[in-house]
C-alpha cells in the first residue's frame, strides 16, 4: 500500500448502511506484506489481541500462506479501532463488513 492510499480506497466504494444496524459484525483483515517478520506478525497479533502464542501463529501462517486472515471481529467502531492499532504496530490491515450476517 502506497502513502498515498488510504483504507477507505481499499474498501467497497457503496456501501448501504441502511441494510445494515450499527451493530452489524465488521472483520478485521491482516494482509500479507514483504517487509514485517513472521515473528513480529506473531507478536502484534498476540500484544493487541490477546492470543496465544499458538492461536497468533496459526492466523501468521494463514496470513502468510493465503495472503491475508480474519484477526479480530465486532462493530464497526471496534474493526475501526483495530485497523488503526494494526497500521500503528506496521501491520497492513481492512475491515469488511461480515457477509455471513
Amino acid at each position: 500500500m502506497s502513502s498515498t492510499e488510504t483504507v477507505q480506497e481499499l474498501l467497497p466504494a457503496e456501501i448501504d448502511e441502511t441494510k445494515v444496524g450499527p451493530d452489524t459484525p465488521w472483520l478485521v483483515i491482516v494482509w500479507d506484506d514483504p517487509v514485517n517478520l513472521m515473528i513480529y506478525v506473531v507478536m502484534v497479533l498476540q500484544k493487541l489481541f490477546g492470543h496465544s502464542r499458538e492461536k497468533a501463529t496459526k492466523l501468521m501462517l494463514q496470513i502468510h500462506n493465503e495472503g491475508k486472515a480474519v484477526v479480530s471481529h465486532g462493530n464497526r467502531e471496534k474493526a475501526e479501532a483495530d485497523v488503526a492499532r494494526l497500521h500503528a504496530n506496521g501491520l497492513w490491515a481492512t475491515l469488511q463488513r461480515d457477509s455471513a450476517t
